[in-house]
């Protein structure tokens, strides 16, 4: 598609017009354009946090000089999150003309979604109808060429929160993931400072060169074994504690052996270093949980305390940053962890999974409690095929077969492949990489992208296609994760081949009706020994780090900082088979764990980005060679990204404002102030609501769509009943689209709200504001 002459600047990319009541009475849209030529373009925040995407409406010039006013569209429908169909009102007015004529059309686009930053890309773009009563066939020529090619590709984007809001979500039906578990981890709970010291099976203690320590390198935490002594030190901040079993009890350390001093210096130990001599007892110090089996830790801040829930029987805990819910003063305990519900009849447990048999109450917890997050957790919400929603969204990415060099494979040792179970492929177990063994092929999936081999050692080559028998990997797998990376489109003319990653690639997944984190099964991991180092291979766990899901990334966070001090279970050293070291806290399991950081983490890669939910599958691949899916969004000029804000007035050449959101002062007509709450109908006809009825626009003017007449005795028509001309059909449809787009309005704000106040990554409601306004804590919503 070709983008704008940019001497045809758009009149505003955003602008908030409606039509006034009555009859049109003026030339406004022509007075703005004489306004408007030469643009510039400067930025406003008034008004609060402007809309990602631009805002609706927008006005653009058209090439015959007309002006084009094009109203919010009306997602009819969204398949596969690729193709898009869609519904808009639309004000044309030719050069000239003393009013605009208004009317509809349907457009139909393919789609692009960058789920990182909220945004949805319609290109390219192809008007299939219109209905205009009162414009010539080259008037429609010049509307259409507008749509079709005129708007540039970078203001092709509406925020992704309007068409979730549009979406019907009954038409959502999930696909759960056959071989998910929903067995409860080790659940500990403590109404006092606590931490949770989880191993990724028995402790694996590696020696450090020149120095009498050892370090334990399948936890998350800083735990040494002193030899000379066999005392066990573990690092918690600036606090150092000591045992004599590595399972405890634990107290404080005093004193440390002069071995720690003698620690390299380089950044594998900075951190231990920069703690030393360790900071002075104060108190007993936390409790300490040891656990060499997947577990979680319920941590409250005293006794629990207990505030109802509206329009409910639950009662939330509040003093914890976990999700916890009781049913009634005595009942039994919800905790929500991983996106899965445990329930049991006491803090002490013991636990059973609950998800498929919640109590209704769950469903009425109102998006605006501190906890909605929850929603996203409990079966046949909309909230939970919302997220289902955005875990089939693929993050997707071009990739040169002929540029592409494969990534380097090492072994520990010979290479090792073991048969995987109800498949007919075998796996390598004794290298960090995923590569799989099909009939005489190897195929390998690093950072969301396929390379293939006719030996295990390579050389290897991107993939064009990867065999069926591939996508047959049960969850019980380790390497379950790498079917959810497919080749979408492949032609043997073309050096490119484009790859697709659902979020399932990093670990969130679709199991009873809602996105889960983690398969639920334990993955040994692959230790071998005969260096200096033993080689510890792990992978990503569905426990120990307290994950839940985020509403406004569409995926999942980490736990806080008593899950210990690199983010999540088991990978406070990775291995590094080239070098035969370890980097120490280098990585981090987890959904957005890495050093604490909010940024995500390919578990099985080492790969970082700066957001959630896959974004960084593709996120350390070059431009050249891997061309990126969601690029666009952040080159796209609708969002400013130093000041946060996107809102764009065009001036005239006096500099003042041609048209700015609230309209030209002083002036009546089609161009009054309004909240652009113009409809399409889908009979062709443009609608408006107007005192709490709807009016259709007919031959330049206002007037009140078909009443229906009641029958003899029966009541007189509502307000919703006094409906559109076309039938109560099309009545439904705009009442269902004006809800959708109020909806997806304040959706789109409170993201621009949480995003502008730092708190969308750890958000832990829909509405961010709507705690607070409650009075009532936030809870876990800010970052750990």
């Amino acid at each position: 598609m070709r983008r704008r002459d940019r001497s045809r600047t758009p009149i505003a990319s955003l602008v908030i017009l409606a039509l006034a009541a009555g009859p049109a009475r003026g030339p406004l849209l022509a007075q703005a354009a004489a306004q408007a030529a030469p643009a510039k373009t400067s930025t406003t925040t008034s008004g609060g946090p402007a809309a990602i995407d631009g805002g609706w409406p927008r006005a653009y010039r058209t090439p015959a000089r007309a002006l084009l006013l094009i109203y919010q569209p009306q997602i009819a429908s969204w398949d596969g999150r690729e193709r898009m169909v869609a519904y808009a009102a639309v004000a044309y007015q030719a050069e000239g003309a003393d009013r605009p004529s208004l009317g509809t059309v349907r457009v139909e686009s393919r789609s692009a979604v960058s789920v990182a930053d909220r945004l949805v890309r319609f290109s390219p773009l192809r008007v299939t109808e219109t209905n205009f009563r009162d414009l010539s066939r080259e008037q429609l020529q010049d509307l259409v060429a507008e749509l079709d090619n005129g708007i540039p590709d970078d203001e092709r984007v509406i925020a992704l929160d309007r068409v979730l809001a549009n979406v019907d979500k009954s038409q959502i039906i999930p696909k759960n993931v056959e071989g998910v578990k929903g067995d409860p981890p080790v659940i500990f709970s403590s109404t006092r400072p606590a931490i949770l010291v989880g191993f990724d099976g028995d402790p694996i203690w590696s020696p450090i060169e020149r120095n009498e320590l050892k370090f334990a390198v399948n936890t998350n935490w800083d735990v040494f074994l002193h030899e000379a002594t066999r005392t066990y030190y573990l690092r918690n901040d600036r606090m150092w504690l000591k045992a004599s079993d590595v399972n405890g009890p634990w107290s404080h350390a005093g004193a440390l052996p002069a071995s720690f001093a003698r620690l390299p210096a380089d950044d594998n130990w900075k951190d231990v270093r920069a703690s030393l001599p360790g900071a002075p007892p104060s108190g007993t110090g936390p409790t300490v949980f040891v656990s060499t089996v997947p577990a979680e830790l319920l941590l409250l801040k005293g006794a629990p305390v207990y505030a109802p829930v509206a329009r409910t029987r639950l009662q939330w805990v509040r003093n914890t940053e976990s999700d916890v819910f009781r049913l009634g003063a005595s009942g039994a305990v919800y905790y929500l962890v991983a996106g899965r519900w445990f329930s049991a009849p006491s803090f002490k447990g013991p636990w059973t999974f609950a998800t498929p048999a919640l109590p209704e109450d769950f469903r009425k917890i109102s998006l605006e409690h501190p906890r909605s997050r929850v929603l996203a957790s409990v079966p046949g919400t909309p909230q939970a095929a919302e997220a289902i929603l955005l875990a089939q969204v693929p993050q997707t990415a071009r990739v040169n077969r002929r540029q592409l060099k494969g990534p380097d494979v090492v072994y520990h040792g010979a290479p090792q492949y073991e048969p995987i179970a109800q498949t007919t492929v075998s796996r390598a177990v004794n290298t960090e990489k995923d590569i799989i063994k099909a009939g005489d092929r190897y195929y390998m999936c690093f950072q969301g992208v396929w390379f293939i081999a006719r030996g295990p050692n390579g050389p290897w080559e991107a993939a064009s296609s990867v065999p069926h028998s591939i996508y047959e990997i049960p969850a019980s797998s380790p390497a379950h994760n790498v079917t959810y990376v497919t080749v979408v489109e492949d032609n043997d003319d073309d050096e490119w081949v484009t790859f697709a990653a659902a979020a399932g690639y990093t670990g969130m997944m679709v199991a009873w009706g809602c996105a889960v984190w983690g398969s639920g099964w334990y993955y040994p991991p692959y230790v071998g020994y005969g260096g200096f180092y033993p080689a510890y291979y792990p992978f990503y766990p569905t426990y120990g780090y307290g994950a839940w899901y985020n509403p406004w990334t569409g995926g999942y966070g980490r736990g806080a900082a008593w899950y210990g001090p690199y983010g999540g279970a088991g990978v406070g050293a990775r291995y590094n088979p080239t070098t035969g070291v370890y980097s120490r806290g280098a990585v981090a399991w987890g959904p957005n764990g890495a050093r604490g950081a909010a940024e995500a983490y390919n578990p099985r890669t080492g790969t970082y980005a700066r957001t959630q939910q896959g974004a960084g599958v593709y996120g350390s691949w070059g431009a050249t060679s891997v061309q990126r899916g969601n690029q666009w969004a952040q080159t796209a000029r609708v969002t400013n990204r130093s000041t946060g804000t996107s809102t764009r007035v065009t001036q005239g050449s006096g500099g003042g404002e041609a048209i700015t959101r609230r309209g030209p002062s002083g002036t009546s007509g089609i161009a009054r102030t309004g909240s652009g709450d113009i409809y399409a109908g889908r009979d062709g006809n443009v609608y408006r609501r107007q005192d709490g009825s709807w009016q259709k626009y007919d031959n330049g003017s206002w007037g009140g769509a078909a009443t229906p007449s009641p029958r003899d005795g029966a009541a007189a028509p509502t307000a919703d009943q006094r409906g559109a001309a076309a039938g109560s059909e099309t009545a439904r449809q705009l009442n269902r689209d004006r809800a959708a787009r109020a909806e997806g309005a304040t959706r789109t704000r409170d993201y621009s709200t949480a995003r502008s106040s730092g708190d969308a990554r750890s958000s832990s409601s829909y509405r961010p504001s709507g705690g607070a306004r409650a009075g009532t804590a936030r809870g876990g919503g800010r970052r750990r």
